[in-house]
């Protein structure tokens, strides 16, 4: 699959790449501040806890980086904000993969504990999931501004199929379907009135 900053994104989908980041980034940041300013040692692993996770100086300075990059991501917003998503939750997801063979070893110079790894893997598939949605999917619907991207020929004729304007008019389909349910529910609503009237009669 290839993903270009180029490709277009509709606001809702736009919306979820910037607030998936900023969340993420936040909790990231105050996490990796809340270690700075205890002085945790570089390379501790005595196993010094914040907020239940163990932690080092090291691993606060890597959770601030990490959360100011998805902090700048969201405020740039778009298609950046969505790929930075996808590479830093991958990352993370990996992290919790590669620590779980080096717990209670030397080689564990962040300091990882189990509660580590749940977190690695937690918060690396929901900012993964922030970026991945409405961009990655077997199905997408032929709306979505990324199939139409990559099928700029089919959703073309699919637009002359149902007229020159068929592609403004997408996006008040959702509008006009919930008119036509609520006429149905205002006839369904009327319709024990109109038969204890000419019942009357």
């Amino acid at each position: 699959m290839k993903l270009e900053d180029g490709l277009p994104t509709d606001r809702k989908l736009a919306g979820v790449y910037r607030w998936g980041a900023a969340g993420c980034g936040l909790l990231l940041v105050v996490f990796g501040c809340l270690g700075l300013a205890d002085q945790l040692s570089p390379f501790d692993t005595s196993g010094q806890e914040i907020a239940g996770l163990s932690t080092n100086g090291v691993l606060s300075v890597l959770s601030l980086v990490f959360g100011s990059v998805l902090a700048v991501a969201a405020v740039i917003g778009g298609n950046i904000a969505s790929t930075v998503n996808m590479v830093v939750g991958a990352l993370f997801v990996l992290s919790g993969f590669a620590h779980v063979f080096v717990l209670d070893r030397a080689a564990n110079i962040l300091d990882f504990r189990m509660s580590n790894v749940i977190f690695s893997f937690v918060m690396g598939l929901l900012i993964l999931c922030c970026g991945m949605y409405g961009r990655v999917s077997g199905r997408l619907p032929h709306d979505n501004p990324y199939w139409r991207a990559r099928h700029p020929e089919q959703a073309t004729d699919e637009d002359e199929d149902r007229g020159p304007h068929a592609h403004d008019l997408l996006s008040g389909e959702d509008l006009a379907a919930d008119i036509d349910r609520e006429q149905e529910r205002a006839a369904l609503a009327s319709a024990p009135d109109a038969r204890r009237s000419a019942g009357r009669r």
